[in-house]
């Protein structure tokens, strides 16, 4: 696991500025750098050492006649099946490393390589003789890629923050990417919130020659069920494919520790993985957001180590800054702060974890796919459910109505992923500044098309392996780790077990059957029970214990005076008012500390956008502690 940094050479002083690059990503490879520099191309190279932890394994690699270079960021866990065949097909092989795999790899097949590996990855190879850049990204984006095109430069790598280290990148807010995270709470495309700063998007790759970039998906997820085996049968394939994926990723020269929440999703990983040690994270005492003492029993009962930690109010508020510096843009997901307190706690033991990121959107594991078809009321006809619909958007909101509304509408009419803070009416009427964001709808109905004969969780479940996914999960995933040194790795997110759940029919990921003793498990229907096979008999109930997922009560915490006041000082700022109606800010706390209504997450929204912007903006560039102690 590294950071990778780069840019086309068009400045005298590259040698000094790929070097200051690379300081801006040190946290993601503490192990070792290096650099490569011509007249054509910078790049750069941060290493954590996990593979191959001799010298040897530094970056770049060149080939054997040193025409290409690569810089890596990631780990591809079958590349000794891969080494073998390019041995045999005359490559010749200098270390040990998955790097050098990729790059005689690319040699022999080109850009097919990328469907041959299993892992995760984002790299760019620079052909000298074509002076040409090739730069991919993994399937489902578990490692980032940015790019940015200013001037006669373009610049790419892990992360934006490094590019503000290059004389000709030119740093404006995008005020799109504002509007649209309003509404989503990460940035839904493939902008960012730095204009003209772009996502190489999941299972893409680029070719950029000339001073012209041509990007093309070489992958996608699809959906086709297969009504042939039974449910028992389903299940032992979910079983014997995820043992497979576990195994391969735990390869590694070092030690491999894992994540424990109280979900099923990580307590199964860690019930089949043999590591040595878990770890967990909560808050206060309160069950609601405290499950260290179930991840401590689970622990006892699989023979495991259990490292935990309870975070305090005061940790939590204190580390946003150092959050959003790190985090690149800003996320209004809560749980990103838990999850870097875990990385935090593991790193200080070990230099990889295993996580259960992806089970929900691979096999159907949120609440809200149990909406469709879920009560008698949706056996209805689809126009009287209109109909209802456009009355009771009349009315008043409340939770019987919002039913009736929700109800009547479609799928891609509702649904845009698991967070849907400001419609596109209250995003329009809190901001003062006008943009041509697209509607929540112009973003998701591209993907809804591509599954347009399938059934309604099908459709939101693509929906969210394309958006939410990548635009949340791995996103904290990938930049709370790298905050702390640690390569965390996800055993779901694996290609293999993706071919597998393609194929599961809809009724064994989101079952409705009440005529079963197996009525509690809803979503994820087939997992949960290949979890239950898997796990200890003693321990088997996590199959149908509720996931809290490192919970945070933020809803408390804004009620309470310290917290309230230090979020309407924010709400009330220059930066605030720049940007935004404050009053319509400070009604959504006052109501929310008042009992009005829950607007927390809203206002968590806000509230980190104007932190994200402090960090990034505030002082002409001129960062606050943030980045200096990062």
């Amino acid at each position: 696991m590294c950071g990778i940094v780069g840019f086309t050479n068009n400045i005298d002083d590259s040698n000094r500025v790929i070097g200051e690059m690379m300081d801006r990503i040190r946290h993601r490879g503490p192990d070792a750098e290096g650099k490569y520099v011509d007249e054509d191309i910078a790049l750069g190279h941060r290493r954590l050492s996990i593979i191959d932890i001799s010298s040897s394994g530094d970056q770049p690699i060149f080939n054997e006649d040193g025409s290409k270079v690569i810089v890596f960021n990631g780990e591809i866990y079958n590349y000794r099946e891969i080494r073998e065949k390019l041995v045999a097909a005359g490559h010749t092989f200098k270390t040990n490393t998955d790097t050098e795999v990729l790059i005689h790899g690319y040699e022999e097949y080109g850009a097919e390589l990328l469907n041959m590996l299993r892992g995760m990855f984002a790299f760019v190879i620079w052909d000298k003789n074509k002076r040409e850049l090739f730069g991919a990204r993994d399937f489902f984006g578990i490692k980032p890629m940015y790019y940015a095109k200013m001037g006669r430069t373009l610049m790419f790598g892990s992360e934006i923050k490094s590019f503000l280290a290059h004389p000709e990148f030119k740093k404006e807010l995008n005020t799109v990417a504002l509007e649209n995270y309003l509404t989503f709470q990460y940035s839904p495309t493939k902008e960012t919130f730095f204009r003209n700063v772009y996502k190489l998007l999941p299972a893409h790759y680029f070719i950029y020659k000339d001073g012209k970039m041509t990007i093309k998906r070489y992958w996608d997820v699809s959906f086709r069920p297969d009504d042939k085996p039974s449910l028992d049968e389903w299940v032992e394939r979910i079983s014997d494919t995820f043992h497979d994926s576990v195994k391969a990723h735990k390869i590694a020269d070092v030690e491999v520790g894992s994540f424990l929440s109280s979900g099923v999703d990580s307590s199964y990983v860690a019930a089949i993985a043999d590591v040595d040690k878990t770890f967990t994270v909560g808050f206060g005492n309160d069950e609601k957001y405290n499950e260290i003492g179930w991840a401590k029993n689970f622990s006892k009962a699989v023979n495991i180590e259990n490292m935990s930690k309870v975070i305090t109010p005061e940790e939590y508020w204190g580390s946003l800054e150092k959050i959003q510096y790190h985090m690149d843009e800003p996320l209004a997901d809560p749980s990103a702060v838990a999850l870097y307190f875990v990385c935090n706690i593991a790193s200080e033991r070990l230099k990889v974890v295993l996580s259960g990121e992806g089970a929900d959107e691979i096999f159907g594991g949120y609440n809200v796919y149990s909406d469709p078809d879920g009560t008698l009321y949706d056996k209805l006809p689809r126009g009287l459910k209109r109909a209802v619909g456009s009355v009771a958007g009349k009315l008043p909101a409340k939770r019987g109505v919002n039913f009736f509304v929700r109800k009547g509408k479609d799928v891609e009419e509702r649904f845009i992923g698991n967070a849907y803070m400001f419609t596109p009416a209250e995003r329009k009427a809190l901001l003062k500044v006008e943009t041509e964001a697209p509607s929540p709808m112009a973003i998701t109905m591209p993907y809804f098309k591509r599954v347009a004969d399938m059934d309604d969780v099908t459709k939101m479940q693509y929906l969210d392996l394309h958006m939410w996914m990548a635009g949340d999960i791995l996103l904290k995933a990938d930049k709370m780790s790298m905050a702390n040194s640690l390569e965390l790795r996800v055993p779901f997110l694996d290609k293999e077990v993706m071919a597998l759940a393609e194929q599961i029919p809809t009724r064994y990921r989101v079952t409705h059957d009440k005529g079963t003793d197996e009525t509690k498990y809803i979503t994820k229907y087939a997992m949960r029970l290949a979890a239950k096979k898997d796990t200890p008999e003693q321990t088997a109930k996590t199959a149908a214990k509720k996931k809290l997922g490192f919970p945070v009560p933020i809803r408390v915490w804004l009620k309470e005076d310290k917290y309230y006041s230090l979020v309407r000082e924010t709400f009330e700022s220059e930066n605030a008012r720049q940007f935004f109606n404050t009053e319509l800010l400070v009604k959504l706390l006052d109501d929310h500390r008042d009992g009005r209504a829950d607007n927390s997450r809203k206002i968590w929204t806000v509230f980190i956008f104007l932190v994200w912007y402090r960090v990034y903006f505030d002082n002409n560039g001129a960062y606050s502690s943030a980045e200096r102690t990062a």
